[in-house]
């Protein structure tokens, strides 16, 4: 069994804006209920499996996951965690309570991930998120007050947001905040929302984000990620270093050797690529990062690699390995689609 594990939960109060992902709004009680009990019998499926072994690291992500009591899954988890085991739940600023934390510590989180995505009030409520900034900045303190190790979520290019445009004045409360993470994502704008900013503005905002979060300690750890040493985000560095990961819920992607699978409400779509393109993809994955890839498997992309040194978007490391510089991150996409 992986070491990894990710659980999704997509109920939401409401759509935001912005967001395009699979999820269900308005679900009732009973439904989230039931959806748990499907959840842990499926870890306690997992947990009975002949190569089961203790989690590295568990995840479960939204959706908004404290949208749900969860509580039931306490029993299903234990023969699973230890105290080395990295377990995060995602946290929207509405679901903090000392009742939820309390709950959440219960079952052995240890690690939180608060989506904020902006500190500006008029783009919150543009965004249907429902708080604002000082909601939020409360929120968080509650959240630390329980866990040392927890962040929060940011997004830029959303339209209006002045913190794309001036994002280090705009950003300077969270220095008291006490983060230990952040991601900064740039708006996906697959809804076609109007008004929002060109590409070299939403860069430059980026830009001015990670200045900011490096003066409070945050370092950059993958492209869209910073954190404190010691505090970069366990599971998603295992995703990216090509490690395997089991995906349940709906809306759960998972990868185990040659397999993938696809939560659905039906249950599991499977998949399976060739022995070339499961190298291809875990190899890829590590660009994000700071580690940079070893190209030693494909010495084919040396040149186009070169190419893209001599560019100054990727500096070489000894004889195979290739990092990004802070000039490639802004086009990391680009160069994975020539090396695909």
């Amino acid at each position: 069994m992986a070491a990894n594990l990710y659980v999704h939960f997509p109920f939401c109060r409401s759509r935001c804006s912005y967001c395009s992902l699979y999820s269900r709004v308005g679900a009732s009680p009973a439904d989230r209920v039931a959806y748990v009990a499907r959840i842990a019998d499926a870890i306690t499926q997992t947990s009975k499996s002949a190569s089961a072994q203790t989690l590295s690291t568990l995840y479960f992500g939204g959706g908004s996951p404290a949208l749900c009591d969860l509580t039931p899954l306490k029993g299903a988890l234990a023969p699973l965690l230890n105290d080395k085991t990295e377990f995060t739940v995602e946290l929207h600023p509405l679901d903090v309570s000392p009742a939820k934390l309390d709950e959440l510590k219960s079952i052995g989180v240890n690690r939180i991930s608060m989506g904020v995505q902006s500190l500006d009030d008029a783009t919150l409520r543009a965004m249907g998120r429902g708080y604002t900034a000082s909601d939020a900045s409360r929120a968080f303190a509650l959240v630390k007050s329980h866990f040392d190790n927890a962040g929060i979520d940011l997004i830029l290019g959303c339209p209006g947001d002045p913190t794309t445009r001036n994002a280090e004045a705009l950003l300077a409360p969270l220095a008291n905040w006490g983060l230990r993470h952040c991601s900064v994502y740039s708006l996906q704008n697959e809804r076609g929302l109007k008004g929002v900013p060109d590409d070299e503005t939403v860069l430059d905002g980026i830009k001015s984000a990670a200045r900011f979060l490096k003066s409070i300690g945050l370092e950059r750890y993958e492209i869209s990620n910073y954190a404190t040493p010691g505090f970069e985000c366990r599971h998603n560095l295992a995703v990216w270093r090509g490690e395997d990961y089991i995906g349940l819920g709906e809306g759960a992607y998972g990868r185990e050797g040659h397999k993938r699978t696809r939560g659905t409400k039906g249950g599991y779509e499977p998949s399976e690529v060739s022995p070339a393109e499961d190298l291809k993809e875990r190899t890829l994955f590590r660009l994000r990062t700071r580690d940079g890839i070893d190209s030693s498997p494909f010495p084919e992309w040396r040149p186009t690699l070169n190419r893209f040194v001599s560019e100054g978007l990727l500096v070489k490391v000894g004889e195979s390995v290739y990092r990004l510089t802070e000039r490639g991150t802004e086009v990391c996409d680009t160069i994975l689609e020539e090396l695909v």
